[in-house]
């Protein structure tokens, strides 16, 4: 019998909805729903997909790894992130939507996107160090590219814990908002991107990945003026500043109020 994917795959309007459907072993990170989250996003893109939402049937986002299969060795270490490690690579913007407990590798899936919304009942948990595991997937270089070397010892070293909003104010999170609003929040952002041209916003979030691995400032001028110049030679570009300008002509013939 064929076992139903573990994560639910969406898409509509160009947003590719992502969710974590295993609430019976808390959405922890199976061999099985790592490759379907894989899966999932291939599935998104191929659909069309310009931004991708990843969420979670509640109440925990994600529990880690699963401690039979890491304890079994049956699968390669490196096989088990296939997920995350596809998402970390989609084209488009990825924003999590994180409403419930993140914990160990379940971590990972959040850091894995670009933007982190979530709700004050989410918590960030990686607690590897606790089940005598070291940190895997790029843990410890992605929260310390959110968080700082500082906020990356308290959490993993230390075993330190952010609950929602004191993850949104460390930069763990870019919003934390009430829980009937997380999801919203998240299409939200994720139509505002769609709604843009695909071609750059690829390019710009590849300059995005690009920029923030250089030392040298000129660089990046180098790196976006080449991307820039790029932009201008794309129809895209005359046809949005012609759109532009006829809605201020437009404007500026209304009566104005006074």
């Amino acid at each position: 019998m064929t076992q139903e994917p573990l994560v639910a795959c969406t898409v509509e309007d160009g947003i590719g909805r992502l969710v974590l459907n295993d609430p019976e072993h808390r959405n922890a990170l199976s061999r099985k729903l790592s490759d379907d989250l894989a899966s999932a996003v291939d599935q998104a893109l191929e659909a069309g997909a310009r931004a991708l939402v990843l969420t979670a049937r509640p109440p925990v986002f994600c529990a880690g790894g699963a401690l039979d299969g890491l304890l079994s060795r049956a699968t390669p270490l490196a096989e088990m992130y296939a997920g995350m490690m596809r998402l970390a690579e989609a084209p488009v913007p990825t924003i999590a939507a994180v409403g419930g407990p993140a914990i160990g590798a379940g971590v990972n899936l959040p850091l894995a996107c670009d933007v982190i919304i979530c709700s004050p009942q989410a918590r960030f948990d990686p607690r590897f160090l606790d089940v005598a595991i070291h940190p895997g997937g790029g843990h410890l270089w992605r929260l310390a590219e959110r968080v700082g070397t500082q906020g990356a010892a308290a959490l993993v070293l230390c075993g330190d814990q952010l609950p929602g909003d004191e993850a949104a104010r460390c930069g763990l999170a870019w919003h934390c908002v009430p829980a009937e609003e997380l999801e919203p929040t998240a299409l939200r952002l994720a139509g505002r991107a769609a709604s843009r041209s695909a071609s750059l916003i690829r390019r710009t979030k590849e300059t995005l990945r690009r920029s923030v691995r250089l030392q040298d400032v000129r660089d990046a001028v180098q790196l976006e003026l080449e991307a820039q110049q790029w932009s201008i030679e794309q129809p895209e570009f005359p046809e949005t500043v012609q759109r532009i300008q006829r809605e201020l002509a437009e404007a500026r013939k209304r009566p104005s109020r006074t």
